[in-house]
């Protein structure tokens, strides 16, 4: 009982911490970025995820390991990535060595002062109601952002999975990489197991964010590429969270 209220208070003193802060953070983004290159605004705006991480270290015991950072590649690329919880958001932002665009729902960006602020960065915002017109949106823009070295980041399950399951995967990524011609690097995490989905409750842990080899695009369908990143993503879950597999 006394463990169980000692990470409801810390997970509380956490968020609350995080919503004092966000407010002036990006009202400082908004007075600050007009004026500088985008390269500095996604610094300066940025700052914030790297905060949070570290809060989240500090105050609630969620630690993280990166493995693969080598597999990196030092120009445009698209990330796919395994997606668990809000934790993986925030930290690519905060520790990706290239600036990171995201390929989201455009409700997002209505979110107070956290969506004012993911709307001053590139991100391609998006209408899942629009179907091939959407997809065609995220071509157009993704080659845009992918031409100036920007990295595009896309959760191909298209939302949350709980420890230990998998969604299905679907092939936006893998048809931008084809039309954009570069390669695709699949992540595996499992943040999951100290930031659940919708829990308020965080968890002391260590996330581990493993980075596999690029993929190139070359000589592939769209849905080859999309199951070499499944297969590569769902059989590093095994490796880094092998308990939640072993049913």
């Amino acid at each position: 009982m006394f463990y169980k209220t000692f990470l409801f208070l810390r997970s509380l003193l956490f968020t609350c911490i995080m919503v004092i802060i966000t407010p002036p953070w990006t009202t400082l983004a908004f007075l600050a970025t007009p004026f500088i290159p985008y390269r500095k605004k996604y610094y300066l705006i940025t700052r914030w995820n790297v905060f949070i991480i570290w809060l989240a270290k500090v105050l609630c015991g969620i630690r993280y390991e990166i493995k693969g950072a080598e597999n990196l590649p030092p120009s445009a690329a698209i990330l796919l990535c395994k997606h668990q919880s809000a934790w993986e958001t925030i930290f690519l932002l905060a520790k990706m060595p290239l600036p990171i665009v995201y390929v989201l729902k455009k409700e997002l960006m209505r979110i107070p002062f956290f969506g004012w602020g993911l709307a001053q960065l590139r991100m391609i915002p998006i209408d899942r109601s629009q179907g091939v017109r959407a997809f065609r949106h995220v071509v157009t823009e993704g080659k845009n952002r992918l031409s100036d070295n920007l990295w595009i980041a896309m959760f191909p399950e298209g939302t949350r999975t709980a420890i230990g399951e998998q969604g299905e995967y679907k092939g936006g990524g893998t048809r931008l990489a084809l039309s954009a011609d570069v390669p695709i690097v699949p992540i595996a995490l499992n943040s999951g197991e100290c930031w659940p989905r919708n829990s308020f409750i965080k968890r002391p842990g260590l996330v581990t964010v493993s980075i596999g080899k690029p993929i190139t695009p070359q000589g592939h369908t769209h849905e080859e590429l999309m199951q070499m990143v499944e297969n590569w993503i769902e059989s590093e879950m095994r490796v880094i969270s092998p308990h939640a597999y072993a049913k």
